[in-house]
Protein backbone atom coordinates (compact mmCIF):
# COMPACT_ATOMS: atom_id res chain seq x y z
CA UNK A 1 0.00 0.00 0.00
CA UNK A 2 1.36 3.42 -0.86
CA UNK A 3 1.94 5.85 1.99
CA UNK A 4 -0.37 8.27 0.20
CA UNK A 5 -3.15 5.67 0.40
CA UNK A 6 -2.49 5.20 4.11
CA UNK A 7 -2.72 8.94 4.65
CA UNK A 8 -6.01 9.14 2.74
CA UNK A 9 -7.50 6.04 4.37
CA UNK A 10 -6.75 7.35 7.86
CA UNK A 11 -7.62 10.93 6.97
CA UNK A 12 -4.17 11.72 8.32
CA UNK A 13 -2.14 14.89 8.13
CA UNK A 14 1.38 14.36 6.82
CA UNK A 15 3.73 16.43 8.97
CA UNK A 16 6.95 15.50 7.20
CA UNK A 17 8.20 13.17 4.50
CA UNK A 18 5.73 14.17 1.79
CA UNK A 19 8.27 13.33 -0.90
CA UNK A 20 8.02 9.65 0.11
CA UNK A 21 4.24 9.28 -0.23
CA UNK A 22 4.48 7.11 -3.35
CA UNK A 23 6.52 4.45 -1.52
CA UNK A 24 4.92 1.05 -1.00
CA UNK A 25 4.77 -0.61 2.43
CA UNK A 26 3.00 -3.86 3.16
CA UNK A 27 3.28 -4.32 6.94
CA UNK A 28 2.28 -2.36 10.02
CA UNK A 29 2.79 -2.63 13.77
CA UNK A 30 0.90 -0.83 16.52
CA UNK A 31 2.24 -0.20 20.00
CA UNK A 32 2.79 2.44 22.61
CA UNK A 33 5.62 0.36 24.10
CA UNK A 34 8.79 1.55 22.43
CA UNK A 35 10.66 -1.51 23.73
CA UNK A 36 8.41 -3.61 21.46
CA UNK A 37 9.04 -1.28 18.53
CA UNK A 38 12.81 -1.68 18.90
CA UNK A 39 12.57 -5.33 17.86
CA UNK A 40 11.13 -4.61 14.40
CA UNK A 41 13.96 -3.11 12.35
CA UNK A 42 14.27 -6.08 10.00
CA UNK A 43 10.64 -5.64 8.91
CA UNK A 44 10.51 -1.81 8.56
CA UNK A 45 6.74 -1.66 9.12
CA UNK A 46 4.54 1.39 9.37
CA UNK A 47 4.46 2.18 13.11
CA UNK A 48 1.17 3.26 14.67
CA UNK A 49 1.47 4.76 18.14
CA UNK A 50 -0.15 7.19 20.51
CA UNK A 51 3.20 8.06 22.09
CA UNK A 52 3.94 11.55 20.86
CA UNK A 53 7.29 12.65 22.21
CA UNK A 54 10.96 12.57 21.29
CA UNK A 55 11.26 9.01 22.61
CA UNK A 56 9.19 7.85 19.64
CA UNK A 57 11.52 9.50 17.13
CA UNK A 58 14.67 8.32 18.93
CA UNK A 59 13.38 4.76 19.23
CA UNK A 60 12.51 4.62 15.55
CA UNK A 61 15.95 6.03 14.69
CA UNK A 62 17.63 3.31 16.76
CA UNK A 63 15.42 0.61 15.22
CA UNK A 64 15.87 1.81 11.61
CA UNK A 65 12.14 2.51 11.33
CA UNK A 66 11.02 5.54 9.41
CA UNK A 67 7.23 5.62 8.98
CA UNK A 68 5.27 6.81 12.02
CA UNK A 69 1.52 7.35 12.31
CA UNK A 70 0.44 9.11 15.49
CA UNK A 71 -3.09 8.04 16.47
CA UNK A 72 -5.68 9.25 19.01
CA UNK A 73 -5.39 12.91 17.95
CA UNK A 74 -1.78 13.08 19.15
CA UNK A 75 0.30 15.84 17.63
CA UNK A 76 4.00 15.85 16.87
CA UNK A 77 6.01 18.66 18.44
CA UNK A 78 8.15 20.92 16.29
CA UNK A 79 11.22 19.28 17.83
CA UNK A 80 9.92 15.87 16.74
CA UNK A 81 9.25 17.11 13.21
CA UNK A 82 12.69 18.70 12.89
CA UNK A 83 14.44 15.50 14.01
CA UNK A 84 12.23 13.32 11.81
CA UNK A 85 12.95 15.53 8.80
CA UNK A 86 16.69 15.32 9.50
CA UNK A 87 16.39 11.52 9.53
CA UNK A 88 14.22 11.33 6.37
CA UNK A 89 11.23 9.94 8.25
CA UNK A 90 7.55 10.19 7.44
CA UNK A 91 5.32 11.38 10.28
CA UNK A 92 1.53 11.43 10.02
CA UNK A 93 -1.14 12.47 12.54
CA UNK A 94 -4.49 10.71 12.67
CA UNK A 95 -7.57 11.42 14.80
CA UNK A 96 -8.67 7.77 14.89
CA UNK A 97 -8.12 5.40 17.79
CA UNK A 98 -5.36 2.85 17.35
CA UNK A 99 -7.99 0.13 17.06
CA UNK A 100 -9.86 1.89 14.25
CA UNK A 101 -6.68 2.88 12.40
CA UNK A 102 -5.37 -0.69 12.52
CA UNK A 103 -8.74 -2.08 11.45
CA UNK A 104 -8.95 0.23 8.45
CA UNK A 105 -5.42 -0.62 7.36
CA UNK A 106 -5.96 -4.36 7.80
CA UNK A 107 -9.24 -4.23 5.88
CA UNK A 108 -7.46 -2.40 3.05
CA UNK A 109 -4.80 -5.13 2.80
CA UNK A 110 -2.02 -3.99 5.13
CA UNK A 111 -0.41 -7.03 6.72
CA UNK A 112 0.66 -7.58 10.32
CA UNK A 113 4.24 -8.63 11.01
CA UNK A 114 3.10 -11.61 13.07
Amino acid sequence: MKLREISELLNATVRCGEVRLDEEHETAFASDLMSDVLTLGDYNPVILTGLSNMQTIRTCEMGNLDIIVLVRRKKATEEMIEEAEDEGMVVMECDYSMFKACGLLFKAGMLPIF
